[in-house]
Protein backbone atom coordinates (compact mmCIF):
# COMPACT_ATOMS: atom_id res chain seq x y z
CA UNK A 1 0.00 0.00 0.00
CA UNK A 2 1.31 3.48 -0.88
CA UNK A 3 1.52 5.96 1.98
CA UNK A 4 -0.04 9.32 1.09
CA UNK A 5 0.43 12.78 2.50
CA UNK A 6 -2.30 15.21 3.50
CA UNK A 7 -2.16 16.51 -0.07
CA UNK A 8 -3.24 13.12 -1.39
CA UNK A 9 0.09 12.65 -3.14
CA UNK A 10 2.27 9.61 -2.50
CA UNK A 11 4.94 10.49 0.06
CA UNK A 12 7.65 9.65 -2.47
CA UNK A 13 6.23 12.25 -4.89
CA UNK A 14 6.42 14.97 -2.24
CA UNK A 15 10.03 14.02 -1.44
CA UNK A 16 10.84 14.14 -5.18
CA UNK A 17 9.21 17.58 -5.60
CA UNK A 18 11.02 18.90 -2.52
CA UNK A 19 14.39 17.53 -3.71
CA UNK A 20 13.92 18.95 -7.22
CA UNK A 21 12.86 22.38 -5.96
CA UNK A 22 15.79 22.58 -3.52
CA UNK A 23 18.50 21.61 -6.02
CA UNK A 24 21.35 24.09 -6.36
CA UNK A 25 22.77 25.26 -3.06
CA UNK A 26 24.79 28.40 -3.77
CA UNK A 27 27.21 26.95 -1.21
CA UNK A 28 29.38 30.04 -0.70
CA UNK A 29 26.44 32.33 0.11
CA UNK A 30 24.87 29.74 2.42
CA UNK A 31 28.20 29.12 4.20
CA UNK A 32 28.76 32.86 4.76
CA UNK A 33 25.29 33.22 6.27
CA UNK A 34 25.80 30.20 8.54
CA UNK A 35 29.02 31.64 9.97
CA UNK A 36 27.46 34.79 11.47
CA UNK A 37 24.28 35.25 13.48
CA UNK A 38 21.50 37.08 11.62
CA UNK A 39 20.98 40.78 12.20
CA UNK A 40 17.19 40.53 12.40
CA UNK A 41 16.06 42.31 15.55
CA UNK A 42 12.67 42.50 17.22
CA UNK A 43 11.26 44.82 19.91
CA UNK A 44 11.33 41.93 22.40
CA UNK A 45 15.14 41.68 22.15
CA UNK A 46 16.96 43.26 25.08
CA UNK A 47 20.60 44.25 24.56
CA UNK A 48 23.08 44.33 27.42
CA UNK A 49 24.27 47.89 27.97
CA UNK A 50 21.73 49.16 25.43
CA UNK A 51 23.95 48.27 22.47
CA UNK A 52 22.64 45.70 20.02
CA UNK A 53 25.15 43.05 18.95
CA UNK A 54 26.45 43.24 15.42
CA UNK A 55 25.29 40.55 13.10
CA UNK A 56 25.37 39.53 9.50
CA UNK A 57 22.57 40.68 7.24
CA UNK A 58 20.76 37.77 5.67
CA UNK A 59 20.91 38.08 1.89
CA UNK A 60 18.87 35.97 -0.49
CA UNK A 61 21.28 34.12 -2.81
CA UNK A 62 18.39 33.67 -5.30
CA UNK A 63 17.10 37.29 -5.37
CA UNK A 64 15.50 38.02 -8.73
CA UNK A 65 16.09 34.47 -10.07
CA UNK A 66 12.94 33.41 -11.94
CA UNK A 67 13.97 29.73 -11.95
CA UNK A 68 14.37 29.83 -8.16
CA UNK A 69 10.98 31.58 -7.86
CA UNK A 70 9.40 28.75 -9.88
CA UNK A 71 11.04 26.24 -7.53
CA UNK A 72 9.66 28.23 -4.60
CA UNK A 73 6.18 28.11 -6.13
CA UNK A 74 6.46 24.30 -6.34
CA UNK A 75 7.58 24.19 -2.70
CA UNK A 76 4.69 26.47 -1.69
CA UNK A 77 2.32 23.75 -2.89
CA UNK A 78 4.40 20.70 -1.89
CA UNK A 79 4.92 21.93 1.68
CA UNK A 80 1.20 22.79 1.94
CA UNK A 81 1.80 26.52 2.51
CA UNK A 82 -1.32 27.12 0.43
CA UNK A 83 -3.30 25.13 3.01
CA UNK A 84 -3.11 28.17 5.32
CA UNK A 85 -2.07 31.05 3.06
CA UNK A 86 -4.35 30.17 0.11
CA UNK A 87 -3.47 29.53 -3.50
CA UNK A 88 -0.88 32.02 -4.71
CA UNK A 89 -0.46 33.30 -1.16
CA UNK A 90 -3.68 35.35 -1.33
CA UNK A 91 -4.60 34.55 2.29
CA UNK A 92 -7.02 32.20 3.94
CA UNK A 93 -6.59 31.00 7.55
CA UNK A 94 -3.10 32.47 7.47
CA UNK A 95 -2.45 36.03 6.27
CA UNK A 96 -2.05 37.07 2.67
CA UNK A 97 1.52 36.90 1.41
CA UNK A 98 0.89 38.77 -1.84
CA UNK A 99 -0.44 42.10 -0.58
CA UNK A 100 2.93 43.68 0.22
CA UNK A 101 2.15 43.92 3.95
CA UNK A 102 4.22 41.89 6.39
CA UNK A 103 3.54 41.42 10.10
CA UNK A 104 7.14 40.57 10.95
CA UNK A 105 9.00 42.49 8.25
CA UNK A 106 9.17 42.06 4.48
CA UNK A 107 12.91 41.98 3.85
CA UNK A 108 14.30 38.73 2.50
CA UNK A 109 16.01 38.01 5.83
CA UNK A 110 12.86 38.70 7.87
CA UNK A 111 10.72 36.46 5.66
CA UNK A 112 13.40 33.76 5.86
CA UNK A 113 13.38 33.95 9.67
CA UNK A 114 9.58 33.70 9.78
CA UNK A 115 9.65 30.52 7.68
CA UNK A 116 12.70 29.02 9.40
CA UNK A 117 11.68 29.65 13.03
CA UNK A 118 7.92 30.04 12.61
CA UNK A 119 5.73 32.48 14.54
CA UNK A 120 3.82 31.88 17.74
CA UNK A 121 0.47 32.92 16.27
CA UNK A 122 0.23 29.68 14.26
CA UNK A 123 3.09 29.65 11.73
CA UNK A 124 5.04 26.40 12.19
CA UNK A 125 8.84 26.40 11.95
CA UNK A 126 10.04 24.81 8.72
CA UNK A 127 13.76 25.09 9.49
CA UNK A 128 13.89 21.48 10.63
CA UNK A 129 11.88 20.16 7.67
CA UNK A 130 13.35 22.06 4.72
CA UNK A 131 16.92 22.88 3.70
CA UNK A 132 18.04 26.50 3.77
CA UNK A 133 18.14 26.80 -0.02
CA UNK A 134 14.52 25.63 -0.20
CA UNK A 135 13.49 28.35 2.24
CA UNK A 136 15.38 30.93 0.17
CA UNK A 137 13.50 29.76 -2.93
CA UNK A 138 10.22 30.21 -1.06
CA UNK A 139 11.35 33.73 -0.12
CA UNK A 140 12.21 34.41 -3.77
CA UNK A 141 8.76 33.19 -4.83
CA UNK A 142 6.96 35.28 -2.20
CA UNK A 143 8.90 38.40 -3.13
CA UNK A 144 8.04 37.84 -6.80
CA UNK A 145 4.30 38.05 -6.09
CA UNK A 146 2.74 41.32 -7.22
CA UNK A 147 0.37 43.01 -4.76
CA UNK A 148 -3.16 43.55 -6.09
CA UNK A 149 -4.24 47.08 -7.07
CA UNK A 150 -6.90 47.12 -4.35
CA UNK A 151 -5.59 45.84 -1.01
CA UNK A 152 -8.39 45.45 1.57
CA UNK A 153 -7.94 47.08 4.94
CA UNK A 154 -7.70 44.56 7.74
CA UNK A 155 -6.68 44.68 11.39
CA UNK A 156 -4.20 42.05 12.58
CA UNK A 157 -4.87 42.56 16.28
Amino acid sequence: MTRTTTLGLPAAAVVFILAAACRGTHADAARAQRDAPPAVRYPSHISAGGTAPRGAALANPYAGDSVAAAGGAALFTAMNCDGCHGGGGTGWVGPSLDDGRWRYGGTAGEIYMSIYYGRREGMPAFGGAMPSNGIWKLVTYLQSLQPPNDVPTESWK
